[in-house]
Protein backbone atom coordinates (compact mmCIF):
# COMPACT_ATOMS: atom_id res chain seq x y z
CA UNK A 1 0.00 0.00 0.00
CA UNK A 2 0.85 3.42 -0.59
CA UNK A 3 0.34 6.76 1.45
CA UNK A 4 1.46 9.97 0.94
CA UNK A 5 4.35 11.29 3.23
CA UNK A 6 4.40 14.65 4.43
CA UNK A 7 8.46 16.04 3.76
CA UNK A 8 9.46 15.49 7.18
CA UNK A 9 7.61 11.87 7.26
CA UNK A 10 9.66 11.16 3.81
CA UNK A 11 13.05 12.29 5.15
CA UNK A 12 13.00 10.49 7.94
CA UNK A 13 12.32 7.18 5.43
CA UNK A 14 15.44 7.86 3.26
CA UNK A 15 17.03 7.92 6.52
CA UNK A 16 15.35 4.61 7.61
CA UNK A 17 15.96 3.20 4.34
CA UNK A 18 19.73 4.15 4.18
CA UNK A 19 20.19 3.21 7.46
CA UNK A 20 19.06 -0.40 6.88
CA UNK A 21 20.91 -0.46 3.35
CA UNK A 22 24.15 0.29 5.70
CA UNK A 23 23.51 -2.63 7.83
CA UNK A 24 22.14 -5.73 5.60
CA UNK A 25 24.63 -4.74 2.36
CA UNK A 26 22.54 -8.11 0.81
CA UNK A 27 20.06 -5.94 0.30
CA UNK A 28 22.15 -3.84 -2.27
CA UNK A 29 21.98 -6.89 -4.53
CA UNK A 30 19.07 -5.01 -5.78
CA UNK A 31 20.60 -1.47 -6.65
CA UNK A 32 24.02 -3.66 -8.44
CA UNK A 33 21.70 -5.19 -10.90
CA UNK A 34 21.05 -2.18 -12.50
CA UNK A 35 24.83 -1.96 -13.78
CA UNK A 36 25.17 -2.25 -17.25
CA UNK A 37 26.31 -5.85 -18.53
CA UNK A 38 28.19 -5.89 -22.14
CA UNK A 39 26.74 -8.49 -24.53
CA UNK A 40 28.53 -10.24 -27.24
CA UNK A 41 26.63 -12.81 -29.06
CA UNK A 42 29.14 -14.70 -31.15
CA UNK A 43 26.83 -15.34 -34.32
CA UNK A 44 26.75 -11.50 -34.08
CA UNK A 45 29.37 -9.56 -36.45
CA UNK A 46 31.92 -8.03 -33.61
CA UNK A 47 32.03 -4.20 -33.53
CA UNK A 48 34.13 -2.22 -35.86
CA UNK A 49 35.56 -0.25 -33.11
CA UNK A 50 35.92 0.36 -29.06
CA UNK A 51 32.28 -0.53 -28.54
CA UNK A 52 29.87 -2.89 -27.02
CA UNK A 53 27.49 -4.57 -29.93
CA UNK A 54 24.81 -4.33 -26.94
CA UNK A 55 24.09 -3.38 -23.46
CA UNK A 56 22.22 -4.89 -20.83
CA UNK A 57 21.17 -2.63 -18.01
CA UNK A 58 17.73 -3.89 -15.62
CA UNK A 59 14.96 -4.56 -17.94
CA UNK A 60 16.57 -3.32 -21.57
CA UNK A 61 18.65 -3.94 -24.01
CA UNK A 62 20.58 -1.12 -25.79
CA UNK A 63 21.39 -2.63 -29.39
CA UNK A 64 24.13 -0.80 -30.84
CA UNK A 65 23.94 0.36 -34.90
CA UNK A 66 24.50 -2.55 -37.41
CA UNK A 67 25.62 -2.07 -40.47
CA UNK A 68 25.24 -4.93 -42.87
CA UNK A 69 28.45 -6.58 -42.13
CA UNK A 70 28.04 -10.67 -42.76
CA UNK A 71 28.88 -12.52 -39.84
CA UNK A 72 30.92 -15.14 -42.19
CA UNK A 73 33.29 -12.86 -42.91
CA UNK A 74 32.82 -9.79 -42.07
CA UNK A 75 32.31 -7.67 -45.31
CA UNK A 76 29.68 -5.65 -46.16
CA UNK A 77 26.67 -7.26 -48.01
CA UNK A 78 26.57 -6.10 -51.79
CA UNK A 79 23.65 -4.96 -53.93
CA UNK A 80 22.30 -2.17 -52.47
CA UNK A 81 19.85 -0.80 -49.89
CA UNK A 82 17.56 -3.98 -49.70
CA UNK A 83 19.75 -6.27 -49.22
CA UNK A 84 21.72 -3.85 -46.64
CA UNK A 85 18.46 -3.51 -44.69
CA UNK A 86 17.71 -7.32 -44.43
CA UNK A 87 21.10 -8.21 -43.32
CA UNK A 88 20.97 -5.72 -40.77
CA UNK A 89 18.01 -6.19 -39.32
CA UNK A 90 19.09 -10.12 -39.64
CA UNK A 91 22.17 -9.10 -37.33
CA UNK A 92 19.79 -7.40 -34.91
CA UNK A 93 17.87 -10.53 -34.84
CA UNK A 94 20.56 -12.55 -34.00
CA UNK A 95 21.82 -9.93 -31.38
CA UNK A 96 18.21 -10.13 -29.28
CA UNK A 97 18.23 -13.76 -30.09
CA UNK A 98 21.34 -13.74 -28.23
CA UNK A 99 19.30 -12.64 -24.81
CA UNK A 100 15.66 -14.54 -25.25
CA UNK A 101 14.50 -11.49 -27.55
CA UNK A 102 12.94 -11.54 -30.37
CA UNK A 103 11.89 -7.94 -33.02
CA UNK A 104 8.75 -7.78 -30.88
CA UNK A 105 10.65 -6.69 -28.03
CA UNK A 106 11.93 -3.99 -29.75
CA UNK A 107 10.78 -0.80 -28.64
CA UNK A 108 12.45 2.27 -30.45
CA UNK A 109 15.07 1.73 -33.20
CA UNK A 110 17.37 4.36 -35.14
CA UNK A 111 17.59 4.24 -38.66
CA UNK A 112 20.36 5.86 -40.46
CA UNK A 113 20.76 5.98 -44.29
CA UNK A 114 23.50 7.65 -46.43
CA UNK A 115 20.25 8.50 -48.85
CA UNK A 116 16.87 8.93 -47.91
CA UNK A 117 16.26 9.10 -51.69
CA UNK A 118 16.08 4.97 -50.80
CA UNK A 119 13.69 5.29 -47.68
CA UNK A 120 11.09 3.41 -49.53
CA UNK A 121 13.59 0.49 -50.50
CA UNK A 122 14.15 0.56 -46.66
CA UNK A 123 11.02 0.99 -45.45
CA UNK A 124 9.49 -2.08 -47.36
CA UNK A 125 12.54 -4.61 -46.03
CA UNK A 126 11.89 -2.70 -42.44
CA UNK A 127 7.97 -3.36 -42.63
CA UNK A 128 8.15 -7.29 -43.47
CA UNK A 129 10.28 -7.71 -39.99
CA UNK A 130 7.86 -5.58 -37.74
CA UNK A 131 4.06 -6.27 -36.52
CA UNK A 132 2.23 -3.84 -34.49
CA UNK A 133 2.40 -2.13 -32.47
CA UNK A 134 5.50 -1.40 -34.48
CA UNK A 135 8.63 0.38 -32.83
CA UNK A 136 9.12 3.93 -32.54
CA UNK A 137 11.32 5.03 -35.24
CA UNK A 138 13.51 7.78 -36.33
CA UNK A 139 15.12 8.03 -39.70
CA UNK A 140 18.03 10.23 -40.53
CA UNK A 141 20.36 10.66 -43.17
CA UNK A 142 24.14 10.67 -42.93
CA UNK A 143 27.27 12.04 -44.74
CA UNK A 144 28.67 8.61 -44.65
CA UNK A 145 28.48 5.13 -42.68
CA UNK A 146 31.23 2.77 -41.65
CA UNK A 147 32.71 0.58 -44.03
CA UNK A 148 31.10 2.44 -46.90
CA UNK A 149 27.44 0.93 -45.32
CA UNK A 150 24.03 2.32 -46.93
CA UNK A 151 22.06 2.12 -44.04
CA UNK A 152 22.76 1.34 -40.51
CA UNK A 153 19.60 0.33 -37.43
CA UNK A 154 20.43 0.39 -33.61
CA UNK A 155 17.44 -1.16 -31.16
CA UNK A 156 16.18 -0.43 -27.86
CA UNK A 157 14.32 -3.56 -26.77
CA UNK A 158 12.64 -4.31 -23.06
CA UNK A 159 12.62 -7.51 -21.39
CA UNK A 160 9.00 -7.78 -21.09
CA UNK A 161 6.20 -10.45 -21.88
CA UNK A 162 4.84 -10.44 -25.49
CA UNK A 163 1.25 -10.60 -25.89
Amino acid sequence: MCRLLSSKQAKSRICVRSNYLARNPAALKFVVSMRPVAISPAAAPKAVGPYSVAIRIGDFLFASGQIPLDPANGAVVPGGIEPQTVRVLENIKTVLADQGLTLANVVKTTVFMTNLGEFAQMNAIYARYFAEPFPARSTVQVSALPKGAAVEIEAIAHFSAVI
